[in-house]
């Protein structure tokens, strides 16, 4: 792999990413994008397919989640999906062209007794040749052990916002927690996914937090996913954001935040994520320039709407992308490891 230019830091400053956020727009799409194309095809994206493998009655009660058993937004909770039924949705995944499969499951935390197939889950679709991503809430360090042993590529938690915002959004854990299972996640060998939603009522200074959190990690996370709220009726934000909704993030705000995302973090894929349904394709090509460079693809994402795979392919085919190659986040993240 040919030297790069850009040195990794994970010492940025809160002043510092402010500084970014507050640059003229063309500027910061112009150093997001010069720093994209030092470590990044520009004209590739990574398909990825979002799979909920066990819906709704999570006893947290994060105020975005139509999954909380303290929303009233009618989703039904639901066991455990048998592990062929995951595999036969893996495989269709395969077939549209998806290079990830990612499963989650709305549960504060696996219970041991759901471990064994969670493994076999993980193993089958990783013998398809697809990579793996799992969410299942907070890890212990056996657990993790146990999903690395499986071979288990990435795990995603999201640590949502900024330290600041956190509590607002959600009171039935702290910020360290988030911060306990990335570290179990880490030290299990497992590529870290954690990003975050924005347009949550918060300020873009809790926005420069998040991007500080996740930019002065030990390690960046490989895969950043960063989400635009979709407001769920019956849900805390839902219903507080349907009657402010000047409160709704704008998309130029959204696109700094990607741009920012990828200037800080120049290894990790940043994928765009919930709330692509509703952005223009010129937003949705703005977040490409700025270095949004992963997808989820398909019509839903856990419970929530997605723009579907042939809205997708006319896009791409309009701004003249194609999909990653399989090998790419993989040698990517092999890059990101520290020297022996």
């Amino acid at each position: 792999m040919e030297e790069k230019l850009t040195h990794i830091r994970t010492d940025w400053t809160r002043e510092e990413i402010a500084d970014l956020f507050d640059l003229p727009f063309t500027e910061l799409l112009f150093r997001a994008a010069a720093i994209h194309r030092e470590f990044h095809p520009p004209d590739q994206i990574q398909l990825c397919t979002l799979l909920s493998i066990k819906t709704g009655g999570c006893p947290e009660d994060c105020g975005y989640c139509s999954q909380s058993v303290k929303a009233y937004s009618g989703v039904e909770a639901t066991k455990l999906m048998e592990v062929q039924s995951v595999l036969q949705r893996a495989a269709q995944a395969k077939d549209a062209g998806s290079q990830r499969f990612c499963m989650g499951a709305a549960w504060r935390n696996p219970k041991d007794r759901d471990m064994p197939a969670i493994v076999e889950i993980v193993k089958g679709v990783r013998a398809m040749g697809l990579e793996t991503c799992m969410t299942l809430g907070m890890l212990t360090p056996k657990q993790a052990d146990m999903l690395k042993e499986a071979g288990l590529d990435y795990y995603n938690h999201n640590v949502d916002t900024g330290p600041e915002y956190y509590e607002r959004v959600i009171s039935t854990r702290n910020y360290q927690d988030r911060l306990d299972t990335l570290q179990n996640v880490r030290d299990a060998g497992i590529n870290v996914c954690s990003g975050g939603i924005v347009g949550m009522g918060e300020t873009r200074d809790d926005r420069v937090g998040f991007v500080h959190t996740l930019a002065t990690l030990e390690r960046h996370p490989e895969s950043v996913p960063v989400n635009a709220l979709v407001p769920v009726k019956g849900t805390v934000l839902g219903d507080m954001l349907a009657d402010t909704p000047l409160a709704k993030i704008d998309d130029i705000e959204f696109v700094r935040t990607v741009a920012v995302a990828r200037i800080t973090m120049p290894m990790s894929m940043v994928r765009l994520s919930a709330g692509r349904e509703s952005m223009s394709e010129a937003t949705q090509a703005l977040c490409f320039m700025a270095g949004a460079n992963s997808i989820f693809t398909g019509d839903k994402l856990l419970t929530a709407p997605n723009a579907g795979d042939d809205s997708d392919a006319a896009l791409f085919v309009k701004l003249g992308l194609t999909a990653l190659a399989q090998e790419e986040p993989m040698r990517a993240c092999k890059a990101m490891e520290p020297a022996e």
